[in-house]
């Protein structure tokens, strides 16, 4: 079984990729929760949607994120009574968030609406959110403010600049059902390239998550989110310095460290980075990660798990 951590587009372009390699029973991601927000009373869970979306085949193929198909005909009348649109939900999109606030209205934990939902998108992987527990990524401005994740990254389109990242709730929170016995079961532990800081880091600032990393017997293989020095798409780029993070490939190696990578997998564009990587000990190859189609993401992914054998042996 391989058990991958994951957030946003970069985890669900690579869970495709892995899905091409391996049986889906074989495959269980622990999805970060802290981008999670409330809205119009509606519980929205982007990076669990947008997996969902992707996995299921119907996400918007342009945007990478939301609904093919969609429509924004509720967005539109909210429009019409002065709601800001600043973070707009489609109408398909809308049915999902619809169905799991009810659903944990009812008291029924996120995790189990989480199945609920994937498998109404014919999801075979298991989709695990990394707590049950209420948590909210937060961001500290340098000009004072404290901003909901999604309030910087829609509303402001990340343009304050970063002092600090937090996750409110988060040293009270547990790690969702089967999550710690993934990773301690797994056969290879694999980080998706997603951000470090509010995407990777969330997950492994629930207490018990980052010490079943440190202690599983599994090869824990990751993958770079920065290639050449930039990002692909986000804003890791932007909060990486907030946590002391060199923007680099080698830099966010260093950031999560030997201690919880045992492989890294780096961009052929910064092949030269590979020796400083293992010179941290940690074990490195390069290859094409631009997982524009599924070819690459599936070739991607074979190199993750002939990386892991490696370690593993």
């Amino acid at each position: 079984m391989y058990a991958v951590l994951a957030g946003g587009v970069g985890a669900a372009r690579f869970l495709r990729g892995l899905a091409a390699v391996a049986p889906p029973e074989d495959v269980v991601a622990i999805v970060n929760v802290g981008d999670d927000l409330e809205l119009h009373g509606l519980r929205i869970c982007p990076d669990l949607d947008s997996i969902t979306y992707w996995l299921g085949g119907v996400v918007h193929p342009t945007q990478q994120w939301g609904r093919v198909h969609e429509r924004f005909t509720v967005a539109e009348e909210l429009a019409r009574f002065g709601h800001e649109p600043w973070f707009t939900l489609g109408d398909r999109d809308l049915a999902v968030h619809l169905h799991r606030t009810a659903r944990l209205r009812e008291g029924v934990p996120l995790s189990v609406v989480t199945e609920e939902i994937s498998r109404g998108f014919g999801v075979e992987q298991r989709l695990l959110p990394a707590t049950d527990d209420p948590v909210e990524t937060r961001i500290h401005t340098t000009d004072g403010r404290d901003l909901h994740f999604q309030e910087y990254w829609v509303r402001e389109r990340a343009a304050p600049e970063v002092a600090a990242v937090r996750l409110a709730g988060g040293d009270d929170a547990e790690p969702g059902p089967w999550v710690v016995e993934a990773l301690l079961d797994a056969e290879a532990v694999l980080v998706a390239p997603s951000n470090p800081v509010v995407s990777i880091g969330t997950i492994l600032a629930i207490p018990g998550i980052a010490a079943a990393l440190r202690t599983t017997a599994a090869p824990v293989v990751g993958i770079s989110p920065i290639i050449g020095g930039t990002v692909v798409r986000g804003m890791a780029h932007k909060l990486l310095p907030a946590v002391g993070a060199e923007v680099s490939a080698a830099g966010v190696a260093r950031h999560y460290g030997p201690a919880l990578l045992d492989g890294w997998v780096v961009d052929e564009r910064d092949a030269a980075a590979v020796p400083e990587v293992e010179a941290l000990g940690i074990r490195c190859v390069a290859t094409d990660t631009i997982m524009d189609d599924v070819e690459v993401a599936a070739s991607l992914a074979c190199t993750c798990l002939e990386l892991a054998q490696e370690c593993a042996g």
